[in-house]
């Protein structure tokens, strides 16, 4: 039997039981359904996580700070009492002696209340940035300018505020010579940063840049820096990373033995972080679907049962015409195949439909990958195929007279 005609039959086969099929692809809907809107959501997660991250951090940036990745309480722990505080000479050491880099600069970071003349804003993130860092720093001035040599070297009190800053302070963008107050004291705006969105339903946009100088006349000294170092741009970024660690170390004294006392990052580093532990997600959740796909599998493998009992008068009148064993065979595989595949593209359908509501109504990014959809295909007719094998056998080995006599 040639496989369109196999197919025909299936699909009027599929027709003429829609409920009983529709119940016995609840298993092989559900697990496909979970198993592609999962990848989705996954999916999703680590492009948005990779392009906000990279937009923050840059690509060929190191940064190094007190802690770096943490990824466990007792890591911070041991972080807090063994690591040091990072300082302006940690800076200056690291200019004098960076070959790779292009650019070296650092900031502080502390929160604050911010005012306008009639608007209060609480908590807000504050910035206190060296000269350097105008050319690392992915923040962009919509209106006015960024923070230079001068404002540091004058301890200027000037500010570029975030978008939405201006927004809920002034109610426009271009407030350029506008003053605010921060924590009770003065500060010129020299410039507006373009709007930068959301991370996860946070801003981005709420956060208040100023010299480092003008920075530490407030907070003092005592807070840890955090430097930033942009490489050339053909220099190897592990390259980099390896100068930036060896002269770390041996700015801090450190024996071969004694463990960093500094922490480095970069945009990389994070990303594979986030892809570790997305992966164990997305095998933890595979591992539960696939108890979903077992069970639907082994419902169609009832199902054919129960058709194959039904259908021993037509098995035995296709015999007794001159069908092979072998057609019988393919003619049941087909069906069961065909059953469990409509199963995969319901399911597939609707972790589609599943991640377009997220992804517009939420603030759940989703991505419906191809290797999801085709992932979804290959298993759902992987499981009609495997468990379909036994009554198709069945079918294949019926005896015509026996099954003619079949009532």
């Amino acid at each position: 039997m040639r496989f369109i005609e196999s197919i025909k039959l299936a699909l009027s086969s599929l027709r003429a039981h829609t409920l009983r099929s529709f119940l016995t692809l609840l298993g092989v809907i559900f697990g496909v359904m979970t198993v592609v809107a999962v990848a989705a959501v996954i999916e999703g997660f680590f492009r948005y996580v990779d392009r906000t991250v990279t937009a923050d951090l840059g690509t060929n940036t190191v940064i190094v700070d007190k802690y770096g990745m943490i990824t466990s309480f007792d890591e911070f722990i041991n972080a807090s009492k063994r690591n040091k505080d990072l300082k302006l000479e940690d800076l200056a050491y690291l200019q004098e002696r960076m070959t790779l880099a292009k650019d070296i600069g650092a900031q502080g970071d502390a929160n604050a209340e911010i005012r306008s003349s009639d608007q209060k804003l609480t908590n807000i993130s504050v910035r206190g940035v060296s000269a350097g860092m105008i050319n690392i720093d992915t923040v962009q001035p919509e209106f006015g300018r960024y923070i230079d040599g001068s404002d540091d070297e004058r301890r200027r009190n000037v500010v570029l505020i975030g978008s939405e800053i201006a927004d809920k302070l002034f109610n426009k963008r271009d407030v350029t010579g506008r003053e605010v107050k921060i924590n009770g004291m003065p500060f010129e705006v020299i410039g507006v940063a373009k709007e930068q969105g959301s991370f996860f339903g946070q801003s981005r946009d709420e956060f208040v840049i100023m010299p480092l100088t003008a920075y530490q006349k407030y907070w003092g000294t005592r807070r840890s820096l955090t430097i930033s170092i942009k490489a050339h741009d053909n220099a190897n970024l592990d390259d980099v990373q390896d100068q930036v660690r060896m002269l770390m170390r041996a700015r801090h004294r450190l024996g071969y033995s004694e463990k960093d006392t500094f922490g480095l990052v970069t945009a990389e580093a994070i990303n594979n972080f986030v892809q570790a532990i997305f992966g164990i997600i997305a095998a933890v959740a595979l591992g539960i679907t696939s108890i979903s796909l077992i069970v639907g599998g082994i419902v169609i493998m009832n199902i054919m049962l129960v058709t194959v009992t039904e259908r021993t008068r037509e098995i035995g009148i296709r015999k007794s015409l001159g069908a092979r064993r072998r057609d019988i065979l393919w003619q049941f595989l087909v069906e069961s195949t065909t059953l469990s595949l409509a199963g995969g593209l319901a399911g597939l359908g609707i972790a589609w439909a599943i991640s377009v509501l997220l992804t517009r109504f939420t603030p759940i990014p989703a991505e419906l990958p191809i290797w999801a959809a085709v992932l979804a295909i290959a298993v759902s007719s992987g499981v009609g195929l495997i468990f379909g094998i036994y009554p198709a056998w069945k079918a294949a080995k019926l005896d015509p007279i026996v099954a003619l006599r079949a009532e």
